[in-house]
């Protein structure tokens, strides 16, 4: 897309103060120091320019070995603030309801779609049976999202301000 710049690697080839929006969507827990990274973010952005993150909460660990952190709130807000960030709003995406109808996906998934050869046609013929309670659950888990997030959830989105 034009005007966009993306971002790969340590050095962010990008002018202090030229970018309006920097958007990263499941990556914090993915960098080995969330401080450096939001500096660069806040060095980037010009003033009162916008973040917009997304990390997951209630997620599987992946990326083996490259999957560092899991952020609550209070942390989130605590390393935008001292990274210069202010009208720090963190929302939950999904709740209880959510990440246990994520959970039942995630152990019937591997029966529809096994990764190991050998027994796989048994397997997906196992997880034929469970089809039905894998919809359920995605309907249910879709659902969910529509509700207020919860203490428990799938995740979070922040939306903050370069000060």
């Amino acid at each position: 897309m034009p005007g966009t710049v993306y971002f790969s690697g340590a050095d962010w080839l990008v002018a202090d103060c030229t970018i309006d929006l920097v958007l990263a969507t499941e990556t914090l827990e993915h960098i080995a120091d969330p401080d450096a990274f939001l500096a660069k973010v806040r060095r980037v952005l010009r003033n009162d320019g916008r973040l917009i993150l997304m990390v997951p909460f209630s997620a599987r660990w992946h990326y083996v070995p490259y999957d560092y952190w899991r952020f609550t709130p209070s942390a989130l807000r605590m390393l935008l603030e001292r990274n210069g960030f202010s009208d720090i709003v963190v929302l939950a995406r999904g709740d209880e309801l959510t990440v246990a109808c994520a959970k039942v996906m995630g152990l019937i998934l591997p029966f529809l779609l096994p990764q190991r050869e050998g027994l796989s046609l048994l397997r997906r013929l196992f997880g034929m049976t469970l089809a039905p309670l894998l919809v359920t659950a995605t309907l249910i888990g879709q659902g969910s999202m529509r509700r207020q997030g919860g203490d428990d959830c799938l995740g979070y989105t922040v939306f903050a301000r370069s000060s």
